[in-house]
């Protein structure tokens, strides 16, 4: 592919998303993220985009919302990795909160397989992908419906959270900051959002590292409200990104990082190597299962771990 062709179809990639990592742009144009970075650089010298953070984003400061069907198509291989690690954070029988967004989706296909668990969304989608899990109560929220995102938005929606209380949030966003954290495009997407972090004892944000210092217009979670964030590996280039962990880590933030291994998505995938940024330690709940800060987790865990440890 000519130049002038990669840089167009990159062109049109970035418009139609907002923002686009330097991996997905890569994969896309069949190239390196080495000539893909070189590409963006010409385009951001002609006005024609920014580079953000490991990727590009339209010219202009914020960004802006993308819709669920190219939401669903990036970072794929990412947001299967956060959802397997997110996955060891929900214990047998806890009633949980989890909001809308494609990766929360992704976490929602793997809770099918806890027992007794209750899940309280906002999302369609995460309700579609637990429709079936026979141990699985699922309760939705009232309101409006946000095709964007299949999303069930609106006054309906937060008053039906008045006077709940579950154990912990999942949540995720459009960009999550050191200063701000976590935000998103939409209004009406971060009111309820706030709602559900609300009726939650703790807030888990589940982030891959292209909306690592990206910051967009509607704060639904301060930093200092997030308990953990559940993200993946930055490329070894993207100091941002790196400096963006430490940032919230300092700050309080238990960092767990999923290793992506490179599967482009799909239920079932290979077990996943963690680790954890170091920074000051936020009180957790007794019992609260966690493979990365070292809590009590079950024996088939510890020897998972044990192993990964030994590589």
């Amino acid at each position: 592919m000519f130049a002038a062709e990669r840089r167009q179809l990159i062109l049109e990639m970035v418009r139609a998303n907002g923002a686009v990592s330097l991996r997905e742009l890569a994969r896309v144009v069949q190239t390196s993220e080495v000539t893909v970075r070189r590409d963006v650089r010409a385009l951001e010298a002609e006005g024609l985009l920014d580079r953000r953070h490991g990727g590009a984003v339209l010219p202009g400061g914020f960004t802006r919302e993308s819709g669920f069907p190219q939401k669903s198509h990036l970072a794929t291989a990412e947001k299967t990795a956060i959802a397997d690690l997110a996955a060891n954070f929900v214990e047998e029988g806890e009633a949980i909160v989890v909001g809308a967004g494609t990766t929360t989706q992704e976490l929602a296909r793997r809770l099918a397989r806890v027992p007794g668990l209750t899940v309280v969304t906002n999302s369609l989608l995460v309700a579609q992908a637990l429709a079936h899990a026979n141990r699985v109560e699922v309760v939705m929220t009232g309101g409006t419906l946000r095709g964007s995102n299949y999303a069930l938005v609106g006054s309906g929606a937060e008053q039906s959270l008045q006077g709940l209380r579950v154990s912990r949030a999942f949540l995720s966003g459009s960009g999550l900051t050191a200063e701000r954290g976590l935000s998103t495009s939409n209004m009406l997407s971060a009111s309820v959002d706030r709602a559900l972090v609300q009726a939650a004892a703790e807030v888990v944000v589940l982030a891959d590292h292209t909306k690592l210092g990206t910051d967009t217009m509607f704060q639904t979670v301060p930093t200092d409200v997030i308990t953990r964030l559940v993200t993946d590996e930055p490329p070894t280039h993207d100091d941002r990104a790196q400096t963006e962990l430490q940032a919230l880590a300092d700050q309080g933030v238990q960092i767990a990082v999923a290793g992506a291994s490179g599967s482009q998505g799909g239920d079932e995938v290979p077990a996943r190597r963690a680790r954890s940024v170091p920074g000051p330690r936020r009180a957790a709940p007794a019992g609260l299962r966690s493979a990365v800060l070292g809590e009590p987790v079950p024996a088939s865990e510890r020897a998972r771990v044990a192993d990964l440890r030994r590589r």
